[in-house]
């Protein structure tokens, strides 16, 4: 049995639990452990997370134009932003994929 999960990368996606179009990415992507949903309401630090990437990324500069606060945000490991579902592919990870570097499981 694999007890250590080491150097796990995953997409970190920003969401609110009142923005509606941050519903439907929640429920879709609970449980998979290829992304880390991040509440932005649920704790100042998640927010400061989320204003530090909004204030220095340019992916956020025709969303502060328009008046958008840019959730559901997409944040994946090489550093892009993607603001929307339909602009990423969803990972399936195997079962216990995460436990041994090859992917094959523990």
């Amino acid at each position: 049995m694999c007890n250590t999960l080491m150097n796990i990368q995953m997409t970190k996606v920003f969401v609110m639990a009142t923005c509606p179009d941050c519903t439907q990415v929640k429920a879709q992507l609970a449980g998979n452990p290829a992304y880390e949903l991040i509440d932005i309401g649920e704790h100042v630090r998640n927010l400061k997370q989320f204003l530090t990437l909004r204030d220095s990324h340019p992916a956020f500069d025709e969303i502060k134009t328009r008046g958008y606060v840019g959730i559901p945000c997409f944040l994946l490991e090489d550093g892009t932003v993607k603001f929307s579902m339909e602009e990423i592919t969803i990972e399936d990870t195997p079962e216990h994929a995460a436990c041994s570097i090859d992917g094959k499981g523990c």
